[in-house]
This record gives structure tokens, C-alpha cells and sequence, in this order.
């Protein structure tokens, strides 16, 4: 059971980042809010790293290949990501924010890591950046006034891949603060898949036109970060 529930937390991770690489090319901007990428590319090199290493296991490989998948995301975030924001955000500006960010997303992981050690870090690192990226899901469809960027796949994918951990992790092995940020990122997933189901339904909602300025897209663009 334990081993089914990690792979099936694998392959639905893996299919919200395949998803996302395809959007974000496609559509020309990043597919996953800012904050929650470089947290979840930093989660996943540090604990890919520090498994392979220390103690090989089927999450290592997973870590890996979702590591890999994330980088590709994070490209398109440097190469797109600009034009989300407002226009005194020079390239200079946003670059240097932006590895900002995702330096103190690793200072972050290592943080937990030697607070807690590897595995209580890497679960309670999980799902308190998974409840924080629920959130940032639905903020980033409220910001961008639709599914551009998003889709039904990468919504559904999503929960499912955090709803296996918790059901593992939360359930069965009786944590029940895990069991509680669970929970708290089903709920807000079942919240995020409603509005994208309805959004595609209605023709994916007031989707930002062509013609609008960059200004004007990055109004609420502290909302999708």
C-alpha cells in the first residue's frame, strides 16, 4: 500500500509538471505561481540529492525526475515570466528578484533540514509549501481572470498527488498534523478544479485579451507570486 501511494503521488506530480511545461510553452508564461516554484524546485533537488546519497529509495527517483520536470518550468518562468509583471520591472530587476527567490526557497529546505532532519523536513516542508501553492493556484486564476497558464489537468493532477501523501503519510500513519494540511489542500484543490472546470465550460473565463498592455496583465501580479 505504502509503495502504491508513493507512485501514485509520483505520477500525478509528473503529469501536473508535463502538463505545465506544455502549457507554459504553448501559452508563453509560466505555468505554476511563482513562490510555490521555487519552493517545490528547491524541495525536490535537496531531496533528491540528499536520498540518492544518503539513503536510496523510490521517492529519490521521484524526487529526481520531478526535479528535472521542474527545471524545465523554471525556464520557462525566466523566459516568459517577465512580461507578468509590471513595466518598471526592468529584465535586470526581475532577474535579480527572481534568483533572490528561488535562493532563499533552498535557504528555506535547508532550514527545515537541519531543524528536523531529513524526514520529518521533507514532510512537513511538503505539505505546509503544498498548502501555501493551493492557495496560490486560486489566486493565480483569479489574477490572470482564467485558465491562460492553467488547465483542468494540471488542477485534478494536483490533488490527487498531494491526496495520496496525505492518505500514506496523514491517515495511515496516524500524524495528524499532516493529516490536517491535507486535508486543508484538498479542500482548496476541490476549490481550484471547480473553478477551472468552469472556466474551460465557459470558455476559459475573461482570459486577459491579446491587446492588453503589459501593465494591465500584471496588475495583480503579487497575487500569482
Amino acid at each position: 500500500m505504502d509503495i502504491a501511494l508513493i507512485l501514485a503521488s509520483g505520477i500525478a506530480w509528473t503529469i501536473v509538471y508535463i502538463e505545465a511545461i506544455r502549457v507554459g510553452f504553448r501559452e508563453r508564461t509560466y505555468a505554476m505561481p511563482a513562490v510555490a516554484l521555487g519552493l517545490n524546485f528547491a524541495w525536490e533537488w535537496t531531496y533528491a540529492v540528499h536520498n540518492l546519497a544518503f539513503d536510496p529509495s523510490v521517492q529519490g527517483g521521484i524526487n529526481l525526475v520531478w526535479g528535472i520536470a521542474d527545471a524545465v518550468i523554471v525556464y520557462t518562468f525566466f523566459r516568459y515570466g517577465r512580461a507578468e509583471f509590471p513595466a518598471f520591472v526592468t529584465p535586470r530587476m526581475f532577474a535579480g528578484l527572481s534568483v533572490l527567490l528561488f535562493g532563499m526557497s533552498f535557504a528555506v529546505q535547508w532550514l527545515f533540514l537541519a531543524k528536523f532532519g531529513a524526514e520529518d523536513a521533507a514532510g512537513y516542508s511538503a505539505f505546509l509549501q503544498n498548502l501555501l501553492m493551493s492557495a496560490l493556484f486560486i489566486a493565480m486564476f483569479v489574477a490572470r481572470r482564467g485558465l491562460r497558464g492553467q488547465s483542468v489537468t494540471i488542477a485534478v493532477a494536483k490533488w490527487l498527488g498531494t491526496l495520496a501523501p496525505t492518505i500514506l503519510f496523514g491517515a495511515l500513519q496516524h500524524d495528524g498534523f499532516l493529516l490536517g494540511l491535507g486535508i486543508m489542500c484538498s479542500v482548496l484543490d476541490l476549490v481550484y478544479v471547480r473553478l477551472c472546470v468552469g472556466a474551460k465550460r465557459d470558455g476559459g473565463v475573461d482570459d486577459v485579451p491579446e491587446s492588453s498592455t503589459v501593465t494591465d496583465r500584471a496588475d495583480s501580479a503579487s497575487m500569482e507570486a
